[in-house]
């Protein structure tokens, strides 16, 4: 008997796991790091993504992040979760009292609506810092 199909697990290479993951695919992204970006990326349970967008733009230092946006967007997408990365235009990547304090807006407001926030990264050209795993790398 001829096979018609056949299936084959392959290497997810749009999944987020990690947030080695997530700088990788924010590197592909051709943002300007003269200013602070935002970039969203919608993912399904597994962690793959849906769709992603550069989703607000700020100043030098500064970028103003409305949960409202991000979460209405994420219903759209019918997303289980969510992961931020931001660009510091400085270069570092300390994160900032707003950048905790929008972290915890941002998971408040996914425990509600039962969408995860599998991490928050910051990032310059080179590296990247996660505020949830604690974990930088290059």
């Amino acid at each position: 008997m001829e096979e018609i199909f056949v299936l084959k697990e392959t290497g997810d290479t749009n999944s987020l796991n990690t947030p080695r993951d997530l700088f990788a695919q924010a590197e592909k992204i051709n943002i300007s790091h003269d200013q602070e970006h935002c970039i969203i990326f919608y993912l399904d349970s597994r962690g793959m993504i849906l769709d992603q967008e550069v989703l607000f733009k700020g100043g030098l230092n500064a970028c103003l992040i409305d949960p409202k946006v991000i979460f209405k967007n994420a219903l759209l997408h019918n997303s289980s979760s969510l992961a931020m990365a931001h660009n510091h235009p400085s270069g570092n990547l300390k994160p900032s009292d707003a950048d905790y304090r929008i972290l915890r807006k941002l998971e408040d407001a996914g425990r509600i609506l039962q969408i995860e926030i599998r991490d928050f990264l910051i990032f310059n050209k080179t590296q990247f810092y996660s505020c949830v795993c604690d974990e930088a790398g290059q």
